[in-house]
């Protein structure tokens, strides 16, 4: 199935239906697929197949959210002309190889980060394009419900954990429909970032999603952030109250930001308002959560791992605040310790209680080796170098200083290791590693 032209479309016949998909570059597409629809505050509802043909949107579905003026500036602007703000954002999209034989490709799926409270599956800076090529896999990017819609609740009219169900519903949808896409749906691995990492942590320890997936791979996830949040989330579920049935979104959006908890009470972890919350189906208690993930240890082949100065992104880039005034040696020490407490104390922890458990996993750390990178390798430092997507993060703030030929070559040789750890559950002593990573079996 060779394509000469640059663009064309190809049609998927699929259990859901026919599916039109975008062919470009050596990839097919197909985008924004609906797998569930949800009402405000309910659970999500699968789709039923059709027998009309499902022809992907001309903008991205987004669920509404507060544009970050941090991210945009570390990142990329956001060109509001390509997204349509939805309150039921349960969408998928597929990327595959363009020339295909017979064989079942590994399956990646694309949980994004954004704290919970923004960001969607489907962004340039995350275009799965060059991975798919390089490394013959399939990429299926999933948005679900975020902040108020998705991620507070605390009693029967407002559940806790809507987003976690929409993305467990993405992957039924993914189990059954994959192989008509040309993908393995025995051999599939949840793949996310700050947030999306979080959230397949708990995937791992959640109801009703066994055979669901086989491996995971977790960056940068705030596991510090998971401890003791009962007495902020029902706080803020308080405050927002009056909010539920507000019918103009764009207002909550407004509204909500008011009444954040505040730093100075909750400690840092006030900083990412909206979680999971233990206790509410589909987890367990907060303080059954160590022995669940251990209990499952066998289950899920693990590579986890974060940036190393993860937190520099926040500190060192303050354009007010707290931090502006002082010298750079003050803030290396606070970047240190913070990603000490968020990042990296609690993904040892996760590894060493996943191991004792009998579990393959893999834990990782990303370094800059560039002399003069103010920030390092600082939050989301790792996603230009997996999707490597040069025209999106040419001009991100985040790589000022840091050549794309570096991003380019160290981030080839991690698609490989990744794509490796992907197919089989396990890397290399032989394969290749960048000079930014350091990797080890625990």
């Amino acid at each position: 199935m060779t394509s000469h032209q640059n663009m064309g479309t190809h049609t998927f016949h699929t259990p859901f239906g026919k599916i039109v998909a975008l062919k470009q570059n050596g990839v097919i597409k197909a985008k924004s697929i609906r797998y569930a629809h949800s009402e405000r505050y309910k659970m999500p509802v699968p789709i039923q197949p059709s027998d009309s043909e499902i022809v992907f949107r001309e903008k991205t579905p987004v669920c509404p959210q507060v544009i970050s003026p941090l991210l945009e500036r570390l990142i990329e602007k956001t060109d509001l002309e390509k997204f349509e703000v939805d309150e039921s954002p349960l969408f998928l999209s597929i990327t595959r190889p363009e020339n295909f034989t017979d064989e079942k490709l590994p399956v990646v799926v694309w949980i994004h980060g954004g704290s919970y409270e923004v960001g969607c599956g489907d962004l340039p800076t995350s275009d799965p394009e060059i991975w798919v090529k390089e490394q013959r896999l399939i990429v299926v990017s999933v948005s679900y419900r975020l902040g108020l819609f998705g991620f507070l609740g605390g009693d029967e009219k407002r559940p806790a954990n809507l987003g976690l169900f929409d993305i467990i519903e993405a992957l039924r949808w993914i189990k059954a429909n994959i192989g008509s896409f040309g993908g393995n749906s025995e051999n599939i691995t949840l793949f996310g970032q700050s947030s999306g990492g979080d959230a397949i942590a708990h995937l791992m320890i959640s109801e009703d999603v066994e055979h669901l997936f086989q491996r995971v791979i977790i960056h940068s996830a705030p596991l510090g952030f998971r401890h003791k949040r009962q007495k902020m989330s029902a706080e803020l579920f308080r405050k927002t109250e009056y909010l539920k049935d507000e019918t103009d979104v764009l207002k909550m959006m407004e509204e909500y930001g008011q009444h954040l908890p505040s730093v100075m009470k909750y400690g840092l972890k006030a900083s990412m308002p909206f979680c999971l919350q233990y206790g509410y189906p589909p987890l367990c208690k907060e303080e059954e959560s160590l022995s669940k993930w251990k209990h499952n240890a066998k289950k899920y082949d693990v590579l986890i791992g974060l940036n190393n100065d993860e937190t520099a992104f926040y500190v060192k880039t303050a354009e007010e605040g707290m931090y502006t005034y002082l010298h750079s040696s003050i803030l290396d020490k606070i970047v240190r310790a913070t990603t000490r407490f968020i990042y990296e104390k609690p993904a040892h922890i996760f590894a060493e209680n996943y191991a004792q458990g009998g579990g393959n996993i893999y834990l990782f750390t990303i370094h800059s080796k560039i002399r003069h990178n103010h920030i390092g390798a600082s939050h989301c430092v790792d996603l230009p170098l997996i999707f490597g997507n040069e025209e999106a993060w040419k001009s991100a703030q985040l790589l000022k200083g840091v050549p794309w030929e570096y991003i380019h070559e160290n981030g080839k040789k991690l698609r490989a290791l990744w794509a490796e750890f992907a197919r089989k559950g396990n890397i290399s002593d032989d394969s290749e590693r960048p000079e930014i990573l350091e990797l080890r079996k625990i």
